[in-house]
């Protein structure tokens, strides 16, 4: 019974081996983050082009969280071999991806986005501080008579602070499944209520709780969720002046026509700005690709080296002109050789 079981178990193992050969994609599929996706798009296109004998790879945009769990659904032709992401992948998503066997991981930092808060041009721009975001978005705020932590009541912006106009707050954003929402959450959220006593009272007291408290968003229809699609939010955002959209810069850049970016603890978002650091809500966007695929998938170390080449990458790369801030120069070599020797993530 047990030699017939091993029998059977060898036999579907070698017919699996079998099915793989014979039913390998020959182009590779990469899912993620909508910020990164127009980005990999240019350099899917590209890789197109200048390669005859690679297929242009296939891109969806489906969010940071749930690229991550495709991704990490294990090893094979039914599941994705690059990634993008709008920030690090967690250490849960790494131990996601080891109990589905996906063990050898390639990180590449491709450059820096910024996160703005947007507006119509047909809106006057309002001077907005991390502060005043976090009073507008989070699900428990600070009582301006006690100071003890209530149900968030702001209804405009003027509530909050008498410097800004009298606009009913409305703020178009994007689903738990978005790096852009971690990384909001983390950069602004986070950062916005460390400023009260009421919540360095907490944190004292319970962490935890303080935590949950800076980064809980308001679920009364003031902070709406607009799905992975960020130029939805731009038609919106045309469609009703008083709201404010949250997303990457490459996407108010394409937009400028229509759209504004409103200026945060005093600094607009700009290519300069993000650049140099000055412009508060920015972060690294990054691509993961599938070590177990190449050589299986035809053509992903070519479309790395694509990716991580200056005349992508580079500071006058056509990455840069859709908006994609660059690294610096040591740090984009630096990447660029760790990619293309296929240096994996620590465990």
């Amino acid at each position: 019974m047990i030699k017939h079981k091993l029998a059977l178990a060898v036999a579907a193992t070698i017919l699996t081996a079998t099915a793989y050969g014979q039913s390998a994609r020959d182009y590779i599929s990469i899912v993620g983050s909508s910020t990164v996706y127009p980005f990999t798009t240019a350099v899917a296109e590209q890789f197109g082009k200048a390669n005859a004998n690679f297929k242009t790879p296939k891109v969806e945009s489906t969010g940071t969280g749930g690229g991550f769990k495709l991704f990490c659904g294990g090893v094979g032709v039914q599941h994705p071999d690059i990634s993008n992401a709008s920030r690090a992948i967690k250490k849960s998503e790494i131990e996601t991806c080891a109990k589905n066997g996906v063990t050898e991981i390639v990180e590449i930092n491709i450059g820096f986005d910024g996160i703005v808060l947007a507006s119509s041009k047909k809106n006057k721009p309002m001077p907005l501080t991390i502060k005043d975001l976090w009073l507008a978005l989070a699900k428990e705020v600070p009582d301006p008579a006690t100071g003890k932590l209530v149900m968030n009541n702001f209804k405009t912006w003027k509530d909050i602070n008498a410097a800004l106009p009298a606009n009913k707050i409305e703020v178009l954003g994007p689903p738990p499944t978005s790096g852009t929402r971690d990384a909001f959450v983390e950069l602004v959220m986070d950062h916005g209520c460390k400023e009260f006593p009421a919540i360095k009272d907490l944190e004292k007291a319970d962490e935890k709780k303080a935590k949950a408290t800076c980064q809980t968003i308001r679920e009364d229809g003031v902070f709406i969720e607009a799905g992975e699609n960020d130029n939805l939010i731009v038609n919106k955002l045309v469609a009703n002046p008083n709201a404010l959209g949250i997303f990457g810069y490459s996407f108010l850049e394409e937009n400028l026509d229509k759209i504004q970016g409103e200026t945060i603890n005093g600094v607009a978002p700009s290519f300069e700005t993000i650049a140099d650091g000055k412009y508060p809500v920015s972060r690294p966007l990054f691509v993961y690709a599938k070590k177990a695929h190449v050589g299986v998938i035809p053509g992903i170390k070519e479309f790395i080296a694509e990716f991580t080449s200056e005349k992508a990458m580079g500071d006058e790369g056509y990455l840069a002109r859709k908006g994609l801030i660059p690294l610096p120069n040591a740090k984009r070599k630096q990447v660029a050789m760790d990619a293309n020797a296929l240096k994996v993530m620590a465990p």
